[in-house]
C-alpha cells in the first residue's frame, strides 16, 4: 500500500528524533566551552529545543520544517520520551568538519545515537535516531511493550541454520498479520530462482510495464521505460517502488510468485492468493471500487482471480482514488498481503539458501536500520512494509562474531487508526541488538 518505508530510518530521516541535553555534561554553574561550528552550536540548543526554550523554527531549516512540521515533530518527541525516559546527558558529541556528526544521548532507560547535520548557516537540516542502547535490555521486556501498543502486534527473533528456524523470543508468531510490502520478498525469492533456473538474467532488459501509486523510483517515469531485472529487484527492495514490484509480478507471472510463496513454506497462502499487484490493491482499496471491493473481500480465492481478471483493464494506476487513503486504515483485516512472522522467517530462510547475491545485495541496499545499528552484522538485509494501519519490519543478519544468520521480524496492525513508526523501529532495532549478543 502506501510505499515501503524507504527505510524506515532513513523515512524518519528528520522524524525519529530525541530530546537532547547539552553536547557537553556539565553542572550548571560550571562554565560552557567555546562553541565554534554549527554542528557544536546546535547540538548544545538540543535541550533547549525539547524543553521549549529554543524555537523549532530557530533551530531547523526551511527545508526540516517543510518535511516534518513543528505538530509532527512534538508527537514524535513525546512519543520517544514514553519509551526511553527523561533525557538527562550528553555522553559524547564528534563532528570531523563542524557540519555533520553523531552525538550521544543518556536517557534514563539508555543511549541514544543521533546523527546531526547543519546547514551553512547553522541550522539543522538533518536528525536522526540511529541506534539505543538499552540499559539491562531483554527480550521480555521489548515484548511487553510490543503487546502494550494499540491494535495487535507479533515479533520473532530466530537463529538460522539452515532451513532450520531455533526460536530466541517470540509473541505470536503463528498469527497472520497485514505486512504491506513485505510480500515483496516472494517476488524477488521467484525472480531468483527464474535466473537460477535459466529462464532469465539479471542483465535482461525489459520495459517498465506497469505503473503504480506511490513509486518512489519510478513515479512519472515514462511507461515502457527500459530497465535491466536487477534495476527492478533493487527498486522494489531498497525504496519498496510499486511500478518496479508491479513490472515484476506481471512479468514472473502471478501464478509462478504464488507457488513459490507455498514452496517457501508460508503457512495460510490462501490469504494471498490471488496475489495482488500494488495498483489493483490500491484500486480496490478506494473509493471508485466499492461494490468490487466487498464482492473481493466475500469471494474464494477463484471467486476473487475471477473478479481481478474481469476488471484487469479498470484496476489501473488512473483509476486508483488516492483521497481515499487520508483517513486511515482500509480493509486492512482482509484486502492486503499476509503473513505471520514466522511466514517471514521462513521466507527469509529460503531466499537466502538459495544462494543468489543480486537478490542477497537487494535486500542490503537498505537495511532499514542504519550504520550503527547494522555494526555487529556482516551482513544485515532488509524488506519493511505499511500502509495506514499497517507497519511491519523483517531483517536477515549474518552475526559478526561467528557468522550465525538470524532473523529479525515484527509486525503491527492496527484497523482502527494509523500506527506511528516510532513506536515499533525503536523496538525492533533493540530486538537487533539482543540478537547481536
Amino acid at each position: 500500500m502506501k510505499a515501503v518505508l524507504h527505510s524506515l530510518l532513513g523515512s524518519l530521516l528528520l522524524a525519529a528524533t530525541l530530546p537532547a541535553s547539552s553536547v557537553f555534561a556539565q553542572s550548571p554553574d560550571s562554565a560552557a566551552p567555546a562553541l565554534t561550528t554549527g554542528f557544536d552550536h546546535r547540538a548544545a540548543e538540543l535541550l533547549d529545543l525539547f524543553e521549549g526554550r529554543t524555537a523549532f523554527a530557530d533551530f531547523f531549516a526551511p527545508s526540516f520544517q517543510a518535511a516534518i512540521p513543528e505538530a509532527q515533530f512534538q508527537a514524535i518527541t513525546t512519543s520517544l520520551i514514553a519509551q526511553y525516559g527523561r533525557p538527562l546527558a550528553v555522553d559524547d558529541a564528534t563532528s570531523t568538519n563542524g557540519r555533520a556528526g553523531t552525538v550521544q544521548l543518556r536517557f534514563e532507560k539508555g543511549v541514544a545515537t543521533f546523527s546531526l547535520d547543519v546547514d551553512a548557516e547553522g541550522r539543522a537540516i538533518g536528525l536522526q535516531l540511529t541506534r539505543f542502547t538499552m540499559t539491562h535490555d531483554s527480550f521480555a521486556a521489548v515484548a511487553a511493550e510490543l503487546a502494550a501498543l494499540p491494535g495487535r502486534t507479533g515479533f520473532l527473533v530466530a537463529e538460522l541454520d539452515g532451513t532450520t528456524i531455533r526460536r530466541l523470543a517470540a509473541a505470536n508468531a503463528d498469527t497472520q498479520f497485514a505486512v504491506g510490502s513485505t510480500f515483496k520478498l516472494y517476488v524477488l525469492n521467484e525472480l531468483a530462482a527464474q535466473v537460477a533456473a535459466g529462464r532469465r538474467n539479471w542483465s535482461d532488459v525489459v520495459p517498465l510495464s506497469h505503473l503504480s501509486f506511490s513509486s518512489t523510483a519510478t513515479g512519472n517515469w515514462p511507461k515502457d521505460t527500459p530497465v535491466t531485472l536487477q534495476t527492478l529487484a533493487n527498486w522494489m527492495t531498497s525504496v519498496s517502488d510499486n511500478g518496479a514490484t508491479d513490472t515484476l509480478i506481471h512479468l514472473l507471472g502471478r501464478d509462478a510468485i504464488e507457488a513459490r510463496m507455498r514452496r517457501a513454506g508460508h503457512s495460510d497462502p490462501s490469504r494471498n492468493i490471488p496475489l495482488l499487484t500494488t495498483v489493483e490493491a490500491f484500486a480496490l482499496k478506494g473509493n471508485n471500487f466499492t461494490a468490487e471491493r466487498a464482492a473481493f473481500v466475500a469471494g474464494d480465492d477463484s471467486a476473487q482471480r475471477r473478479l481481478i481478471d474481469a476488471n484487469r483493464n479498470r484496476l489501473i494506476l488512473s483509476n486508483v482514488d488516492g483521497i481515499s487513503f487520508t483517513n486511515g486504515p482500509r480493509s486492512i483485516d482482509s484486502l492486503e498481503w499476509f503473513a505471520s512472522p514466522n511466514d517471514i522467517a521462513r521466507a527469509m530462510a529460503d531466499l537466502r539458501a538459495r544462494g543468489s547475491e543480486p537478490a542477497m545485495a537487494a535486500m542490503a541496499i537498505n537495511n532499514g536500520v542504519g550504520p550503527a545499528a547494522a555494526a555487529d552484522w556482516t551482513y544485515l538485509g532488509y524488506k519493511g512494509g505499511s500502509e495506514n494501519g499497517v507497519l511491519s519490519m523483517s531483517l536477515l543478519g549474518q552475526r559478526k562474531r561467528d557468522g550465525k544468520w538470524f532473523v529479525v521480524t515484527a509486525s503491527w496492525n492496527n484497523p482502527k487508526a494509523n500506527v506511528g513508526t516510532e513506536d515499533l523501529i525503536g523496538r525492533v532495532t533493540r530486538l537487533l541488538a539482543l540478537a547481536a549478543k
